[in-house]
């Protein structure tokens, strides 16, 4: 029987939605557990957690900067409070099973609960694995991953590939297109594309867009367009007629439903996404990521012909111009689509809680 649960990490998107996904799995096998976050203060995990109806508790904790800043200075400090914090939480919860999905909270934490003896597990979501889970994987008991070749980072005995978990609305996307199109108010003769820069948005790709803006329209197509709360203010305005403009898609699976083509980011669980509903892709990979994984992420695919790459400092000039070619070549589409389908996985959080819960038998 599990009793009790502690999920911690988050940061971004690519971190807080997988762990929500496995927690509702847990969840739905163990209507009665008790699941509890632990992120870092001040990140967006503390509001996504609670709106999913997850208890959550933060650290003061921070990542590394690229340069000499305060941060930095402070860092070992907060490492040390933090860890001293989770060895409370844990002392106080007593979880049966500890799992860390990656960003800072899940280092002091995941840590902790190694030097207790707790069953422990680390997903790893990128096909480059982040500091955290590299400094994480010879303390943990498994490390789930969502690519191949992963053993360049992890010790390969504790390995298993399990794919990028994915919300459940997302996985019949395709049966929804007619209720996208009446929920965004779309016109079902046009073509469509849809531009996502992740949960926080993109600002290359918003401006790309926007001075291209012109071309797109003259091209009859329509563009439904995710542009992240901190640039709604500047771009709102551009809303109407065949452009469609939001801070933020709630319903992403009637979003995916409505394109054919998408633009987006080169995100872990966004890359997950596309190969679920089986959507052609051009990939802008933010230059602004540790180790520059979603570069690696989005070369993952376009290896394998299942997507293709524009880089950030070539959007501006170059990438309406590949969407609308793209868009245009059905041939190619097909291409991609039979290619990224071939890489989902599915099942990938029933796995996940799997391979955890082997580890409580143990």
């Amino acid at each position: 029987m599990l009793n009790k649960v502690i999920i911690s990490g988050g940061g971004t998107g690519g971190h807080i939605y997988p762990a929500i996904s496995i927690a509702q799995e847990i969840q739905r096998r163990f209507p009665e557990v008790e699941i509890l976050f632990v992120g870092a203060k001040g990140k967006m995990e503390m509001q996504k957690v609670p709106k999913a109806g997850f208890e959550i508790k933060g650290l003061w904790i921070s990542g590394l900067q690229r340069k000499l800043t305060v941060s930095n200075m402070l860092f070992p400090i907060k490492l040390g409070l933090s860890i001293l914090r989770s060895f409370s939480i844990l002392q106080k919860f007593k979880p049966d099973l500890v799992i860390g999905v990656g960003g800072f909270a899940s280092g002091p934490l995941l840590y902790a609960a190694s030097l207790k003896g707790l069953p422990t597990l680390i997903h790893e979501q990128n096909s480059y694995a982040g500091i955290t889970n590299k400094w994480l994987s010879g303390k943990v008991k498994k490390i789930c991953v969502a690519y191949d070749k992963m053993d360049r980072f992890f010790p390969k005995e504790k390995l298993m590939l399990t794919g990028n978990p994915v919300r459940k609305d997302i996985h019949n996307a395709s049966e929804k297109r007619d209720k996208g199109i009446k929920h965004f108010n779309l016109d079902l003769s046009l073509k469509t594309i849809l531009v996502v820069g992740g949960s926080l948005g993109a600002r290359t790709i918003n401006q790309s867009i926007k001075q291209n803006l012109d071309q797109l329209k003259s091209a009859n197509v329509q563009v439904l367009w995710q542009t992240g709360g901190a640039y709604i203010d500047d771009l709102k305005a551009l809303d109407g007629g065949c452009i469609h403009v939001y801070d933020f898609i709630y319903e992403m699976d009637l979003a995916f439903a409505v394109a054919d083509l998408v633009i987006s980011r080169a995100g872990a669980s966004t890359i997950s996404e596309l190969s679920i509903v089986g959507k052609p892709a051009i990939l802008v990979p933010s230059p602004n990521v540790a180790e520059d994984h979603q570069t690696k992420n989005a070369l993952a695919l376009t290896d394998k012909n299942a997507a293709l790459l524009v880089k950030d400092i070539d959007a501006p000039e170059h990438l309406v111009d590949e969407a609308l070619k793209l868009l245009n070549d059905e041939i190619q589409q097909q291409v991609y689509i039979d290619n990224i389908c071939k890489l989902a996985m599915p099942n990938a959080v029933e796995l996940i809680v799997d391979e955890a819960l082997k580890l409580i038998k143990l």
